[in-house]
């Protein structure tokens, strides 16, 4: 097998465009895995859709029809197939080589082969790959279609017609950048007498085995060609098996005696083994090769009947695991700008805030093979969504075939990856239909069930019997039970930030949380990088338009009600919302731990954005962490102690993640914000043991404030402690914030120390404000009088430091809530 990759030499052109389209040269340069908004921006015939309102007068690029255009030469290698394999193309292409027709695409999830034996000539060759506008495509399914057609769907274009990335069409936290392009690579694979095609690995434990078993297809060039072999290697063993001439399909397996095993960080070690797999032909000689990095493991779905409903329990190596994670979403709307560094950047950012899982939303891709060999690496468990998101799906014909197609090698694909624990049906779709009004509009046409309660559990049991299926997120197990039950199954809580306060939280217990969030905007670089208006306000036109969630900044005020007054400038409006993000997640975080083994996962809306956006993010459309990540970070512990009320009485509840039972010193004490003890209660040791919490009771005289607005408690638990607030900030009488400052050069940055004068709650150091490039270690710490913390800043020098107007730099909630005093 030899490959050639046709990634230079591309040019890129406009076949058709809407009237208000600007002119354009004949052709451009185009980079190849790109799209075109890439290559307009690269000849600087646009300019970058994310800055300003610059999105709006760019929707003609997603209206017109595009040609990329490729002149290659080939040698005239002997071979006896030649094929170009096409990974990526978005969305409905149409190829010609030397002016015959390939084929025609129509779906951006799947991969397409065509045989190029005949078109290819030796010297110079033309490849020419056309797409059609995704508008124009999507239109002509709708006419096909007819009143299939005719269903519900939650946002403005055809993503429920046509098999595209959903998000591209616009979001509630993204913009409407309409892509087109070859997205991923195309090469020229020449070979002879046999190829492989798809690889199926199942890779598990049983018992103190590792089994790895593959599943190959194998497809020849020819019928007379002679007998071929399959060589399995990994972890030291060496497997042969025969595959006689024209036999299609094969089972090759290797187990190994007490493997070392895959775990989620924390849990465990990642190990991962090198598997090869080699197609020989019948004089030894190699033909083909698949190799992949691999982990031994097991993973099942707990749906146990109990005394409450249900378990939803992800059970990994026999072990039940609390999922601590994050949706994720596509890291850019131009998805060839995400490379592997950003990968590995981003999930170091979920690891380094102490998550063990990521759910690839299905609103978005199959991530590329780099996102899961990163989660391998890294420990982090993925919950994979089919793409299907916040709408009604036809069931009919051309839609159902793509469909099925697309999943067989999205399950294929993705098999190898031990981060992958879960399929899931689809993001909000069963919920809409029974709870948004769709049975109304939808009489009895077929809207997308079909899909996730018969195809696709259907399939992943065919091709993947090594991982649970689900059919949706949220869903209860059943159709007759209303599909975001807290009793069964897994729910979404989304009338907290749309409707009411965060306080809401605690009227849930769910058996799983797998959507919840809060709004903040991009941290203050951000902003300023993707916009240039001088005097920002929260409704002045760049920063309104970099909101895309009804009523977005309302509802971020709304969300404000007892606790801060409503910021009176720009800089308090983007401060007091980070910080009132931060605390809505912890407060819900908190909670439902604090009630594991009833609930067993928490997955925040969202990790990351495709732009810079005000949205539920903890790290913004530039990569820079929000304050939500630093309360991640702290609410996603291994070892977490929170207090939180019980019936009519407080308990500090500590929740053990870690594989060691936990054994320390309890401490609870009540002052007041002078630093005044009050009150103090010790025991001189709690147990708690791994994979289980603890409930420690706060005696009456600790739990009960003399003066409510002037008091907190404070618990420790070792390492660990945890704060409780007798009122709402709008309340507390908190000091003016005192403070000394002291900066330290570091080697890479800056070490600053702030040692309190006056309690200080939820000290933040926002370094961005002096450089774009710094990075602070922590935000949201509270510090009682005389006590000091060091914060580690990276990216910055002692001098600039000193030489910033700290004010908009350094702030506590003490600063927001006064105000409501005076």
């Amino acid at each position: 097998m030899k490959r050639q990759t046709l990634d230079t030499g591309w040019t890129l052109s406009r076949l058709r465009a809407p009237s208000s389209a600007p002119a354009l040269p004949n052709s451009v340069p185009a980079a190849v895995p790109g799209n075109v908004h890439l290559d307009l921006m690269a000849a600087q015939l646009i300019t970058d859709p994310y800055l300003d309102v610059n999105e709006i007068s760019q929707d003609w690029i997603g209206r017109s029809a595009w040609r990329y255009r490729l002149a290659f030469d080939w040698d005239g290698e002997d071979a006896e197939r030649i094929d170009l394999s096409c990974l990526g193309l978005d969305t409905a292409a149409r190829l010609e080589l030397n002016g015959s027709l390939l084929g025609e695409t129509r779906n951006m999830h799947r991969s397409y082969r065509f045989d190029i034996g005949n078109q290819l000539k030796s010297g110079r060759n033309e490849l020419i790959v056309d797409f059609q506008s995704a508008y124009e495509h999507g239109e002509e399914v709708r006419k096909r279609l007819g009143s299939a057609a005719d269903i519900p769907q939650n946002y403005p274009g055809p993503s429920n017609l046509i098999r595209k990335m959903a998000c591209n069409f616009g979001w509630d936290w993204g913009p409407t950048v309409v892509t087109a392009g070859i997205w991923k690579p195309v090469v020229i694979e020449s070979w002879s007498k046999a190829r492989l095609g798809s690889i199926r690995p199942e890779i598990t434990l049983q018992g103190s085995q590792g089994v790895a078993r593959l599943h190959v297809e194998i497809e020849w060039a020819d019928k007379g060609t002679d007998s071929a072999a399959l060589v399995l290697s990994i972890g030291g063993k060496r497997v042969e098996v025969r595959v006689a001439q024209g036999e299609t399909h094969a089972l090759i397996e290797c187990r190994i005696d007490n493997p070392q095993v895959w775990w989620p960080h924390g849990m465990g070690g990642q190990p991962l083994y090198d598997l090869d797999l080699q197609l020989l032909g019948s004089d030894g000689a190699a033909l083909d090769g698949w190799k992949r990095r691999v982990g031994f493991r097991s993973v099942r779905l707990d749906t146990t009947p109990d005394e409450i409903g249900s378990a939803f329990t992800l059970v990994v190596n026999d072990v039940p695991v609390f999922a601590r994670g994050a949706n994720w979403i596509p890291d850019d709307c131009f998805l060839p700008r995400v490379t592997r560094e950003r990968y590995r950047e981003r999930i170091a950012q979920a690891r380094d805030a102490n998550m063990n899982m990521l759910r690839v939303w299905g609103g978005g891709i199959y991530e590329t093979d780099t996102f899961y060999e990163e989660c391998d690496a890294a420990g982090v468990m993925v919950w994979q969504d089919f793409l299907f998101a916040c709408a009604t799906y036809p069931e009919e014909e051309p839609v159902h075939s793509e469909i099925e197609a697309e999943a067989r090698e999205a399950i294929t694909r993705l098999m190898p990856y031990a981060s992958l624990v879960i399929w899931n049906g689809n993001n909000e779709n069963i919920w809409g239909y029974f709870d948004w009004g769709w049975q109304d509009v939808l009489g009895n046409r077929p809207w997308g069930a079909g899909y996730y309660l018969d195809l696709l559990p259907k399939v992943v049991a065919e091709i993947d019997p090594t991982r649970p299926y689900w059919p949706g997120s949220p869903y209860s197990g059943s159709m007759e039970i209303a599909p975001n039950a807290d009793e069964h199954g897994c729910k979404h809580i989304w009338d907290v930030w749309n409707e009411v306060g965060y306080e809401t939280y605690r009227n849930y217990i769910p058996r799983f949380c797998s959507e919840f969030g809060w709004q903040a905007p991009p941290t203050f670089a951000t902003l300023a990088q993707s916009m240039r208006e001088k005097d920002p306000a929260p409704a002045s036109p760049a920063v309104l338009h970099h909101q895309k969630a009804t009523g977005g900044n309302d509802k971020l005020l709304q969300g404000l009600e007892g606790w801060f007054p409503h910021p009176e400038n720009f800089d308090n409006w983007l401060f007091v919302t980070q910080l009132n993000q931060a605390r809505a997640i912890s407060y819900g975080i908190d909670h439902m731990r604090s009630h594991r083994p009833t609930c067993m996962g928490t997955i925040v809306w969202q990790l990351n954005d495709c732009w810079p956006v005000t949205s539920w993010a903890a790290i913004d459309g530039a990569g820079r962490k929000k304050p939500l990540w630093y309360a991640l970070k702290h609410s996603y512990a291994p070892h977490l102690l929170t207090i939180q009320p019980r019936g009519d009485r407080l308990a500090a509840i500590a929740v053990n993640d870690a594989t060691l039972f936990w054994r320390v010193p309890f401490t609870v004490e009540r002052f007041d914000f002078t630093g005044r003890l009050l009150a103090r209660h010790h025991v001189w040791r709690i147990l708690c043991d791994r994979f289980e919490n603890t409930d420690i009771e706060i005696p009456t005289e600790l739990a009960t404030a003399g003066d409510p607005r002037r008091e907190y408690l404070r618990a420790r638990l070792g390492d660990a402690e945890a704060w409780w607030f007798f009122e709402k900030d709008m309340q507390l009488q908190y000091p003016q914030p005192r403070f000394d400052i002291e900066s330290v050069q570091t080697t890479d940055g800056i070490a600053v120390t702030i040692t309190a004068q006056s309690f200080l709650r939820d000290v933040c150091l926002f370094v961005d404000r002096i450089s774009p490039n710094a990075e602070v270690d922590d935000m949201l710490v509270n510090l009682a009088p005389g006590e000091s913390r060091t914060f580690r800043v990276k990216g910055i020098s002692k001098e600039a430091f000193d030489d910033a107007d700290l004010s908009a730099v350094i702030r506590t909630a003490n600063q927001v809530a006064e105000r409501a005093h005076h």
